[in-house]
């Protein structure tokens, strides 16, 4: 049980670092979780290396999607 707490702290103090670092992140997360996810709403990726080349992706969502994204949510509660 400490161990559990333990991580759950390190957790917590990582996430608010990283909230202090990002500060429009955390409210970017809750706008779209506001909005939910819908069928054919498209999420792209693009991550920068420091020397500048990119790698990208988009995924468009399907209504099989949102049934396992909904399913993860209930599990999280």
């Amino acid at each position: 049980m400490d161990n559990n707490m333990g991580q759950m702290l390190k957790v917590m103090t990582a996430w608010n670092k990283f909230k202090s670092n990002h500060p429009k992140f955390p409210a970017f997360l809750s706008a779209v979780r506001k909005r939910g996810f819908k069928e054919n709403m498209v999420i792209e990726v693009i991550i920068t290396e420091p020397e500048g080349e990119k790698i990208e992706t988009s995924i468009k969502l399907s209504a099989s999607d949102i049934e396992l994204l909904a399913e993860l949510k209930s599990m999280r509660s």
